[in-house]
């Protein structure tokens, strides 16, 4: 998959090739909805003999329009880019959201889709882009063909009969409602990043942690979590995820102030800073709170450890007899 950070027309040696299926959106979560846009532009290319395309922007629109307060982000650029990574896009177009694309007119908007070399385009009903959301759905469908492109509008997506969204991932995780959120996702919830080193706190108090920076300015969780962490061993039970305990949030107890996810890999002593991981949220065990002291808080952490344990053991004799 390449990535590209602009809309530029084609060097003139690729003016011959045939073209993007596109589809464009902040694809936040990359839940099932989006999914479906995404299933449907790989399909438009495979029919039409264009390559596909994924237009989307850093930082989201909702964000740079409430910088203040930004709605709780559910995938980084990593987590997105490790989501799509291998899905059979060909390119993944990265547009920096600032007032230069906001003040767009819509027809100057269409107008670098066609200079791109988009020939077909997948969005969602709701879609809106350019000034004043001009360029939306409708605008985009009825004018296309004036650019040289058609456009293919896809209708909500509906999983056990609700509506999926990235807003009902958001309050799913935020009821801490892990089951729900695999549901609206197709898999379950996780975070992606590269282990740094922290203050090394937890080796101390017997629970060493790979601890990554959230790369987001808000978290749609926060709390203790059963876990499973994958990107440390190559063999079956490694690509499962292997079983651990991490904590979401500013470490109270400690005077913590930025939001780190901790995660504690059970019976695992190896070093692994600098490695990429990924974090699986299985279940929520409890709010992150305060304790008195830090030998309170190592009683509540091996409470914590036997509970998640327990949840992934419970977890994976499910798994076992398939249900």
């Amino acid at each position: 998959m390449d990535l590209i950070r602009r809309l530029s027309p084609p060097p003139s040696a690729l003016r011959t090739e045939p073209g993007y299926a596109a589809t464009i959106g902040s694809y936040d979560g990359l839940h099932r909805g989006h999914r479906a846009l995404l299933q449907h532009t790989l399909a438009r290319a495979a029919e039409r003999g264009l390559r596909s395309l994924l237009i989307t922007f850093e930082p989201l629109p909702r964000e740079y329009f409430s910088p203040q307060s930004p709605p709780a982000r559910l995938t980084s650029f990593r987590d997105r880019w490790h989501l799509l990574r291998h899905s059979g896009l060909d390119t993944l177009c990265v547009l920096r959201f600032a007032d230069a694309l906001r003040q767009l007119p819509a027809e100057a908007f269409a107008r670098q889709l066609q200079q791109a070399g988009v020939r077909h385009l997948v969005v969602g009903h709701d879609f809106k882009a350019a000034r004043d959301g001009e360029a939306s759905a409708a605008w985009l469908q009825a004018h296309g063909a004036r650019f040289g492109f058609t456009v293919e509008i896809i209708e909500p997506v509906l999983f056990d009969g609700q509506r999926v969204s990235s807003r009902g991932v958001r309050q799913a995780l935020a009821d801490g409602d892990l089951p729900l959120a695999a549901r609206l996702l197709g898999r379950g919830y996780a975070m992606t990043g590269r282990v740094q080193r922290g203050q090394q706190l937890g080796r101390t108090l017997g629970f060493p942690t790979a601890n990554l920076r959230l790369a987001r300015r808000r978290s749609p969780t926060d709390g203790i979590f059963a876990v499973r962490v994958r990107g440390i061993r190559d063999d079956a039970a490694g690509r499962r995820g292997l079983p651990g305990v991490a904590s979401l949030g500013t470490r109270p107890t400690v005077q913590g102030r930025v939001p780190l996810l901790e995660a504690h890999v059970f019976d695992f002593a190896g070093d692994l800073y600098g490695r990429e991981i990924e974090v699986e949220f299985v279940a929520r065990l409890r709010g992150e709170q305060r304790f008195e002291s830090l030998d309170a808080m190592v009683v509540q952490m091996h409470q914590d450890a036997a509970a998640a344990r327990a949840v992934l053991a419970a977890d994976d004799d499910t798994a076992d007899v398939g249900v």
